[in-house]
This record gives C-alpha cells, sequence and structure tokens, in this order.
C-alpha cells in the first residue's frame, strides 16, 4: 500500500475507532466505568476477537498492516500528550513528606507480583505451554512477572482526574506510587530484554539515560519553559510551539533509553509552570490528544489479541489463576505496604484498588515482548485478560467503599483528610 493509498485508509479507521469508543464508553458509564476503560473495551471489540471473528475481510480491510503502523504512531502521540497533561495535574504538595510511604508502597507492588507472577507462569507452562518455543523459560517467566508487576500508569492517571480524585490524598498517593512502580517495572523490563539479548546494554542505557533525563529537565528544561511562558515577547503560538517541541523531545528520549515516552510527557506536566498561560496552552492541546490520538492505541493493541484463544480448557483456567494472582500480589501487596507504614484503612484500600489497574501499561509491554519475539499468542491473550479484569474492577471497588463509607457516615470527599485515630472511630 502507497502512502497516497494509506491516507484514505488511515481517516476511514480512524472514523470507525472513534464512533466505536464513544459508544463503547457511553455504555461502559451506565455501569460506572469511566470512559477510558470504554476505549480499552472497544480496541479488543474491533481486533480479532470480535470483528475479525464475524466479518473477517472487513476486519482486514480496515485495518491493514500499513494503517496498523499508522494507528501506532497516532495512538503515542494521544499518549504524551495526555501524560503531559496528567503530570500538570499531579499534585507534588500532597505527598511531600511521604516518600517512605511511597518507596515502601511501591517496591511492595512491584516485587510481590513480579515473584508470584514468574511462580505462576513456570507453573502454567508445566501444565498447559504458554512459552513460547525458543525463548528461555528464564526469560518467558522472568516477562511474565515484569508484566504483573506494571501498573497502568496512564490510565491510573485518567481514572484520578476523570473521578476528580487528584487533589486527594489517596490519589496523588496512588500516581507517585504508579509512576515509580512503572520506572521500576520498565527497568525490569529492559533487564529481561536484555536477558532475551544476552547482553547488559539495555539496563545501563535505561538507567544512565534516566538521571541524564532527570538532570537536563531539572536544569535547563524547567528554565527554558518558565521562561517562554512568562516572557511578554513571546505570543501564544510560539509559547505552544515550545511546548510541544520540549514533550516530544523528552518523549524520544525517554522512548529510546527502554523507559518509553509517557514517562518523559508526564516529568515535562510536573516541570512545566503554573501561570494562567500554562493553562491556555493546555487548553489548546489536550482536547485534540484525549479525545482524537488516545484511542487509536486501544485499537491497536487489540487487533494483536485474540479471546479465541481461551477455548482451550486449561489456558482459561490458568488465565482465571493469573487473574487472582495478579489481584493479590498488586491491591493485597499495595494496601498491606500502605497499612504498614501507618496510613489509615480508607486510604490504604482505595491506593491497593487503583495501582492495581494495569491496563494500558501491560498492553504496551505486551506489545514489546511480542516485538522482541518473547511472548507467544497464548500468553500474550491471558495477559490481556488480566489487564482488563483488573482496570475493570477499579471503578467499582472505589464506589462500592464510597458507599460503604457512606454507611458508616463518612463523606467520601473527606477520606483523604482522615488520621489514624478518626479511622478507629470508623
Amino acid at each position: 500500500m502507497t502512502a497516497t493509498q494509506a491516507a484514505p485508509a488511515f481517516f476511514l479507521a480512524v472514523v470507525v475507532i472513534l464512533l466505536v469508543c464513544r459508544l463503547v464508553s457511553a455504555a461502559g458509564i451506565r455501569f460506572g466505568q469511566p470512559p477510558v476503560v470504554g476505549e480499552m473495551i472497544a480496541g479488543v471489540l474491533l481486533g480479532p476477537s470480535l470483528l475479525g471473528l464475524v466479518a473477517p475481510g472487513l476486519q482486514t480491510a480496515l485495518f491493514p498492516d500499513t494503517v496498523r503502523t499508522l494507528l501506532y504512531l497516532g495512538g503515542q502521540i494521544g499518549l504524551v500528550v495526555f501524560m503531559f497533561g496528567a503530570g500538570y495535574e499531579f499534585s507534588v504538595k500532597s505527598v511531600r513528606g511521604s516518600a517512605r510511604s511511597v518507596g515502601t508502597i511501591s517496591l511492595a507492588g512491584t516485587v510481590v507480583p513480579l515473584v508470584l507472577g514468574a511462580a505462576v507462569a513456570v507453573f502454567g507452562n508445566s501444565w498447559t505451554p504458554v512459552f513460547k518455543a525458543g525463548v528461555s523459560p528464564l526469560v518467558s517467566a522472568s516477562f511474565v512477572g515484569v508484566a504483573m508487576a506494571i501498573t497502568a500508569f496512564p490510565m491510573l492517571a485518567r481514572i484520578i482526574t476523570e473521578r476528580g480524585l487528584g487533589k486527594t490524598r489517596f490519589g496523588s498517593l496512588a500516581l507517585a506510587c504508579g509512576a515509580l512502580d512503572d520506572v521500576l517495572a520498565w527497568i525490569l523490563l529492559a533487564v529481561v530484554l536484555g536477558m532475551h539479548a544476552g547482553s547488559p546494554r539495555p539496563v545501563l542505557i535505561a538507567v544512565l539515560g534516566a538521571a541524564l533525563f532527570a538532570l537536563v529537565l531539572a536544569t535547563v528544561g524547567r528554565r527554558l519553559l518558565s521562561a517562554v511562558t512568562a516572557s511578554p515577547r513571546v505570543n501564544a503560538d510560539q509559547r505552544l510551539l515550545v511546548t510541544v517541541a520540549v514533550l516530544f523531545a523528552a518523549a524520544w528520549f525517554t522512548d529510546i533509553i527502554g523507559l518509553y515516552a509517557v514517562f518523559g510527557a508526564f516529568c515535562v506536566g510536573i516541570a512545566f509552570p503554573r501561570s494562567e498561560g500554562s493553562e491556555k496552552i493546555l487548553a489548546k492541546i489536550m482536547p485534540i490528544g484525549r479525545i482524537v490520538f488516545l484511542p487509536l492505541f486501544f485499537t491497536y493493541s487489540g487487533l494483536n489479541t485474540r479471546f479465541a484463544l481461551l477455548a482451550d480448557p486449561k489456558l482459561l483456567l490458568f488465565t482465571g489463576l493469573c487473574v487472582v494472582v495478579a489481584i493479590i500480589g498488586k491491591f493485597g501487596a499495595c494496601w498491606a505496604a500502605a497499612r504498614a507504614m501507618g496510613e489509615p484503612q480508607p486510604i490504604a484500600v482505595r491506593v491497593g484498588a487503583l495501582i492495581n489497574a494495569r491496563g494500558l501499561m501491560q498492553l504496551i509491554a505486551l506489545n514489546v515482548g511480542l516485538q522482541a519475539g518473547i511472548v507467544s499468542s497464548e500468553l500474550f491473550t491471558v495477559l490481556v485478560v488480566v489487564a482488563l479484569v483488573t482496570t475493570i474492577m477499579t471503578a467499582p471497588v472505589l464506589s462500592w467503599l464510597d458507599r460503604r463509607d457512606a454507611r458508616r457516615g463518612v463523606d467520601s470527599g473527606e477520606v483523604a483528610a482522615l488520621t489514624a485515630p478518626q479511622v478507629a472511630e470508623i
């Protein structure tokens, strides 16, 4: 397919994706799900699991290989823009002085699911073959562990912002823990890729590159953005141009070092100056990124998911086991760590519920593993189910906790301010 042929095919695919995502999101809202979950489900429905099953010719015509590549690129733009906004909304003050809590919760939310995930993968492969032929069992098991340890950081941020939790104690704590969780998980993914390639180079690049990025952003990047947004000699278009240039440069660098583009975008959002001019810049770029480009990534991931493979009873049972282990490893470990650090029960359980969501970032990791030749089709599908279940359950669990607290006479809006003595009175 030539570039001239790909352009109209891409436009048609985008129209279909946006309409289907909007319809599924509207249906999901009726069941208490945030729009982002509807977009994730819509992506799967447009893949071989539904559209490819009932109308394979139509699915192939809508999403040929050339269009899939364009969908991936468009999805990256959506992710980067959205995470820039999430970083801007992130309240650093709300977790200031909580470094020990964030570190402990993140460590527990990474190590426990990593170990449990690797163990269940080895057990599952001895029962029903899920590892890809020719790949070291150690690499395959380690990859599953890392996939279990990942938090859906962009999706977590979107759920938090859509529910208005960004300024709450548990929302900010979960976001900080989710960010650190995924930095650790992506470094571990670099280790697994290095093991598969037989070289330590990916790990060294990720660690040293992250240190260099943080240094440059905290010095040159922050000063440049502050100067541009504050100078009266810079007009609105020039401010937007510089902002997007810095944003895309950060996304490019963090992507090539193995920490993925969304982390660069999130960090630029945190470093971005808070001012009226900054608000105007976000008002210009956020809607198009969130509404138009972000749904493209979900469809791209859905095109690689094949639920028909779950017709195998053993694989289906293994999938259920993975879901249970994933919830215990993430939800349970983060809740326990938060309680151990002295966080009140209402905050600890909400932090666990939020960090348990894996959707978007696990899909990204799975696509990385698929492209690297580590993940089989069966394992890919199993872990997509894990991502879907752990993400879909987040909103209902939070709503149930709010209703429970309301029955006990606790205003859910005041949960973030609860202290340990107050919790004892509930």
